[in-house]
C-alpha cells in the first residue's frame, strides 16, 4: 500500500468533509416494532365441509377488517374418527392437512393471501398455522 493519494481522492474527501450529508451510524440499529393485527379461529370439532365454509368465510372477513395476521387451529387430528372409516383418507380428510390445500385450491382466498406458514408452539405448534394477508388498500 501507497502514501500517495490522488488528486481525485482529496478532492472528493474535501467535498464529502464541506457537505452536510448525513451518514448513517453502523453501531446504532434500531429495531422496528411490526405490529400486527391478528385473530384466530379454532376448527376443532369442524366436519370438513364446516371447516371449509368457515375459514373461507373467516379470511375474507378478515381481509376487508384489515387483519394482517390470521392463526388457524386445525388440531392435529389425534382424536379424529376418520380411521374407522375405510372409506375416508386418514392424512388427507383430517383438517390439518385437508383446510390448508382447500385454501391453497380457491383462487379467491390465494389473491388475498401473502403467505401460508407452520405456526409457532405457542400458537398451536404442528396443530395449526398461519396466514399473512396481504394488505387491503380499498376502504368501505
Amino acid at each position: 500500500m501507497t502514501d500517495n493519494i490522488s488528486d481525485k481522492d482529496k478532492k472528493d474527501w474535501e467535498s464529502f468533509i464541506s457537505s452536510n450529508e448525513k451518514l448513517p451510524n453502523k453501531d446504532i440499529t434500531i429495531k422496528k416494532k411490526i405490529y400486527l393485527k391478528t385473530r384466530s379461529i379454532d376448527l376443532h370439532g369442524y366436519t370438513l365441509e364446516e371447516a371449509n365454509k368457515s375459514i373461507e368465510n373467516f379470511i375474507i372477513k378478515s381481509f376487508e377488517e384489515k387483519v394482517n395476521k390470521i392463526i388457524v387451529v386445525t388440531g392435529k387430528g389425534l382424536h379424529s374418527q376418520n380411521e374407522k372409516d375405510p372409506y375416508v383418507s386418514k392424512d388427507l380428510s383430517i383438517l390439518k392437512y385437508s383446510v390448508p390445500e382447500f385454501i391453497s385450491n380457491n383462487k379467491i382466498l390465494m389473491n388475498i393471501i401473502h403467505e401460508i406458514t407452520d405456526a409457532k408452539i405457542e400458537d398451536g405448534g404442528s396443530g395449526a398455522f398461519y396466514i399473512f394477508l396481504k394488505k387491503n388498500k380499498f376502504t368501505r
